[in-house]
């Protein structure tokens, strides 16, 4: 006779950029007795805090974060250096009695952890690394992605055509094992108990608190802080650097954009990046508890949590 093993409970919250995350995974920490454990991959590298939108220090003391300022800007956290390090900071939560939430937009990061992904286990190879970046440098990012789009349509889909972290990861893999990207990464057993909560807005008040939050950035001093990593030696052409918004803020920099061009080209390129990350989890609708931000949705999320939790 086999004894069921016990998964742990996870709490699983995503939604779009600036739909209101932060503060309702603050509160629902808060409600639950629970640590955040973010699944944002903006938000692993230190110094990159207002571009990013990173929670405040004041928000972090209020609830304990796992997996924020983990690496430097010229390091690279792979999908499967994520996926060990979200998995031992939910054991360790779980282990102290309390209530792991992972809290996210990065979709690819989200499932990996919550459908227990098998990525690739390609060593990174520095060389053929190098490669890719110069020629992203040389060509464009946007030139290096519709090579991978030539050669694996399915991997391109499902990459942000900014994310050059992502895109040279998936050629790297390719060229190294001369089998598809999109073949390599599988599908295992989550170990987890999964309640999954999506959050919504109506589109134009989406696109209105993104417009919102960019000029707010730009007022608590974003320019300055790309000025800063640049001056601490940061290459303007690492991949963390291509986020949206550091490259603006370099092109501004160096002349080539004016302050407006810049917000005006974010506010074009994050509305983009929002339809990407609604599109993303479409096909999980059936797992998925939508909840349509409000005055309501702190009582009405936890409501539906106790039920879940309960059961």
């Amino acid at each position: 006779m086999t004894t069921e093993v016990k998964k742990t409970r996870l709490v699983v919250l995503i939604g779009p950029t600036a739909v209101g995350k932060t503060e309702l995974a603050l509160q629902l920490a808060e409600h639950f007795n629970g640590e955040i454990v973010s699944a944002d991959s903006r938000l692993f590298y230190r110094g990159m805090d207002i571009g990013t939108a990173k929670p405040s220090a004041a928000e972090m003391a209020r609830v304990r974060h796992h997996l924020i300022d983990v690496a430097d800007p010229d390091e690279s956290w792979s999908l499967a250096v994520f996926q060990q390090a979200a998995q031992a900071a939910i054991a360790d939560i779980d282990q102290r009695g309390k209530l792991p939430l992972l809290v996210g937009g990065t979709g690819q990061y989200v499932r990996a952890v919550a459908q227990g992904w098998l990525p690739p286990s390609v060593e990174p190879d520095p060389r053929l690394r190098r490669v890719l970046e110069n020629l992203a440098q040389e060509q464009g990012i946007y030139w290096l992605h519709a090579i991978l789009q030539l050669i694996d349509p399915l991997a391109a889909e499902k990459i942000d055509p900014r994310n050059l972290r992502r895109t040279v990861r998936a050629l790297e893999v390719i060229f190294s094992t001369g089998q598809l990207f999109s073949r390599q990464t599988s599908r295992g057993e989550s170990g987890y108990e999964v309640v999954t909560v999506g959050l919504t807005r109506p589109r134009p008040e989406l696109y209105q608190r993104v417009d919102e939050r960019i000029d707010l950035m730009f007022k608590a001093g974003f320019i300055d802080e790309v000025a800063r990593l640049l001056e601490k030696g940061y290459s303007p052409s690492l991949p963390t650097l291509s986020a949206i918004g550091y490259r603006e803020c370099i092109a501004t920099l160096s002349g080539e954009m004016t302050l407006e061009e810049a917000k005006t080209q974010m506010r074009r390129l994050t509305r983009i990046f929002v339809r990407r990350q609604s599109n993303w989890f479409a096909s999980d609708d059936e797992t998925i508890r939508w909840f349509q931000v409000g005055n309501e949705t702190l009582a009405e999320v936890s409501a539906f949590l106790h039920g879940k939790l309960a059961e």
